[in-house]
C-alpha cells in the first residue's frame, strides 16, 4: 500500500504555530542534533534547555540509539519494531488524533543539520501512522520573529497510539537495493554532497563513492538555508528531472538520514513509491561484495 499524501500536510507556517500551540491534538516535537564523535545529542543541554517553543518536548531523534531507532540492532538509526514505536508514542503524550509538529534548530551550520533531521522524524512518523508537519523554518525563523520562547519543561499524559499495519513501505533493504542494478524501473538516488558521490571527500564507511548506478541530488540542493526551508515545488521537480518518471524510488546517504530529504520531497511532488534505505552507506560500504563506484580510481 503506498502512502496517500493527498491530504498531508508537509510543512507549516510559524503563523500557523503561533495560531495553533495551544490545541489539545496538536503536540511538538523538537529534534534538533547536536552529535558528538561518539553520536551522542548534545542538543537537549547545549540549546533546548534554555529556550524552545513553548509546549515542545525535547525528541533525541539524532543520537545514534535515539527514540526513533532500533536499540538492538548493531548500526545506528535502524527504524524500531513495531512495539517499540507505539511505547514512544505513548511516553510523548501521541494519539492516533494527534497532529505531530516537528521543530528544530542548526546549532552549528555546516556540521549540524535540523532539515535533515526534521525529515528523518517525519519519514518515520509518517509511515507508522502519524499525522505530522515539519515547521517550515525552523525555530530559527520562530526566534526571529519575536515569537515567545520558553525555558518551562513541558509534561504531557501518556498518549494511546496503534501504528499503521503497513508501516515498513518507506524503508528499503539492501535486497531491494540490489535490486536496482538489474530492473530499470528503480530508481537509486544518493542524497550526499557531490564530493562524496564522486569520492573526491571521504566517505560513509570504509569504501568512497557511490552504489553503481545511482544518481547525486545533494540534499542540500532541495533547501535555501538551514532550518527546513525547503526550495519551491517546481525547483525541486527540476531537481529531479531524471528521476521523477520512474515507477520506483529509492534513496540513500551515510545512514539514512539526510537521505529522507530527498525522500521528503519526492513525496511533496507527488511521488507515491519511495523509499529510504535504512542502512545506507554505512552498511554497503563495509560489504566488499556489493558494487561501488569510486570516479577517483577509475578517472
Amino acid at each position: 500500500m503506498n502512502p496517500d499524501t493527498t491530504s498531508t500536510e508537509f510543512v507549516v507556517s510559524t503563523d500557523w504555530l503561533a495560531d495553533n500551540l495551544n490545541d489539545p491534538n496538536v503536540r511538538v516535537l523538537d529534534v534538533t542534533g547536536m552529535l558528538t564523535s561518539k553520536l551522542i545529542n548534545r542538543a537537549q543541554t547545549a540549546v533546548f534547555d534554555e529556550a524552545h517553543i513553548p509546549g515542545s518536548q525535547f525528541f533525541d531523534v539524532a543520537a545514534g540509539k535515539g527514540v526513533l531507532s532500533d536499540q538492538e540492532a548493531q548500526l545506528p538509526w535502524m527504524s524500531p519494531s513495531k512495539a517499540a514505536f507505539e511505547a514512544t508514542m505513548s511516553e510523548y503524550g501521541i494519539s492516533n488524533h494527534s497532529h505531530v509538529i516537528i521543530v528544530a534548530r542548526t546549532p552549528r551550520p555546516e556540521i549540524d543539520s535540523g532539515t535533515m533531521w526534521c525529515t528523518r522524524a517525519w519519514w518515520t512518523l509518517f509511515h507508522f501512522g502519524v499525522h505530522c508537519s515539519i515547521l517550515e523554518g525552523g525555530v530559527e525563523k520562530w526566534a526571529a520573529e519575536k515569537k515567545p520562547m520558553s525555558a518551562e519543561e513541558t509534561t504531557v499524559s501518556p498518549g494511546s497510539f496503534s501504528v499503521n499495519s503497513d508501516y515498513s513501505v518507506g524503508t528499503a533493504n539492501q535486497a531491494d537495493v540490489l535490486e536496482t542494478l538489474s530492473n530499470n524501473d528503480v530508481c537509486l538516488i544518493d542524497n550526499l554532497t557531490q564530493g562524496s558521490f564522486d569520492g573526491s571527500e571521504p566517505g560513509y564507511g570504509p569504501r568512497s563513492g557511490h552504489i553503481d548506478g545511482a544518481v547525486n541530488v545533494p540534499f542540500r540542493s532541495l533547501i535555501t538555508s538551514e532550518t527546513a526551508n525547503f526550495v519551491d515545488l517546481d525547483t525541486a521537480r527540476e531537481q529531479f528531472s531524471d528521476t521523477l518518471s520512474n515507477p520506483k524510488i529509492i534513496t540513500y546517504c551515510g545512514g539514512a538520514i539526510a537521505a529522507t530529504v530527498g525522500a521528503f520531497t519526492l513525496l511533496r511532488l507527488g511521488h507515491k513509491n519511495v523509499s529510504v534505505y535504512d542502512a545506507s552507506l554505512m552498511e554497503w560500504s563495509a560489504d566488499e561484495s556489493l558494487p561501488m563506484t569510486d570516479p577517483q580510481k577509475t578517472a
